[in-house]
């Protein structure tokens, strides 16, 4: 796989990172979680060269982080650029809508302090390649939050620093304490909000930017013709863009990126990843899956460079049915 590095100063990562929520937290809740084929799907990842695997402390909650723990375990952790997070927490596992987690930020300095110690226990390791602040806490200014973990930076805990669906401003501010190694914020074809200050703002100053939800939750390569098409127990089911007429409109967007894809003899997740990855000198998509087809599919578009007339057509696509959330 080609590699670049997470910005001009991060370490070096195939184009293609692996997401790793999806494992144990927030999609199909009720199917049953294979931990034996998740840890198989990490491991092939690092053979495809797939090396950056990101991951949060609230994911699970902390089951996730334990999974990739394991998975690491036994000499695979040299291989692997490991990423987590800190910011987001479970304050009650069925507060939220529909029974679901209700999660809220803690940007806390005394959170992160122990945060940090606490990831590293799960993870069986004894630092983090990329420590990424959530999401911003409005009740903490972010200097107190990032100079808590800049604090695990020099404590050796973390070797860079990143911040998660943040403003220019906020960059900026966070910037003025510590330097910001990457930014991580939802980032696809039907997602493009980024486009307008953040992203142009990281390729200025050299910081990597980590899209999720690339694959635009799994919409954009077909894989939902229905309302129906949703696991009963899956967030999706509350996203706008999923509820039945938003979808069937949406439609429109899948029917042009596969036959991009078809002309190309490539697959629409190729062609939906390479997009997002020519958008940028630092940009690493991290498409999370825990099935090894799809793996395998994801790891491919590292190889895909789409013609200038291709990437046009999909500059053109029009803007989704629906908002994010």
């Amino acid at each position: 796989m080609r590699t670049t590095t997470i910005g001009s100063t991060g370490p070096a990562v195939g184009v293609i990172g692996l997401g790793c929520m999806g494992m144990t937290f927030s999609y199909d809740m009720k199917a049953p979680r294979d931990e034996k084929t998740s840890i198989s799907v990490i491991h092939q990842a690092l053979d495809l060269g797939v090396t950056l695997i990101d991951t949060a402390d609230v994911y699970g909650p902390y089951t996730n982080e334990e999974l990739v723990g394991r998975a690491l375990a036994g000499g695979h952790r040299d291989r692997a650029v490991l990423a987590t997070k800190v910011g987001l927490v479970v304050s009650d596992p069925t507060g939220g809508p529909d029974g679901s987690p209700l999660i809220v930020n803690d940007g806390r300095p005394e959170h992160v302090r122990r945060s940090i110690d606490e990831s590293l226990r799960r993870l069986g390791t004894d630092h983090v390649d990329l420590y990424q602040l959530h999401r911003v806490d409005p009740q903490v200014p972010i200097e107190e939050t990032w100079g808590a973990m800049a604090e695990a930076v020099a404590a050796g805990k973390a070797r860079y620093l990143g911040l998660s669906e943040v403003t220019v401003d906020q960059i900026k501010r966070a910037q003025a304490v510590h330097p910001v190694t990457s930014v991580q914020s939802e980032f696809s074809l039907w997602t493009r909000d980024v486009q307008d200050e953040v992203l142009p703002y990281c390729e200025e100053q050299g910081i990597g930017f980590l899209p999720f939800s690339p694959l635009g939750r799994g919409f954009l390569v077909g894989r939902f013709s229905s309302f129906d098409d949703l696991p009963e127990d899956d967030f999706r089911r509350r996203l706008p863009r999923f509820q039945q007429e938003a979808l069937r409109a949406n439609l429109a967007i899948v029917g042009r990126v596969r036959e991009i894809a078809e002309r190309a003899g490539v697959t629409p997740a190729q062609v939906a990843l390479a997009w997002v990855v020519a958008q940028g000198r630092y940009v690493v998509p991290i498409p999370g899956t825990k099935t090894p087809k799809y793996l395998v599919d994801n790891a491919g578009a590292g190889e895909v460079e789409p013609s200038a007339a291709d990437l046009a057509a999909l500059d053109a696509l029009p803007a989704p049915t629906g908002g994010r959330y």
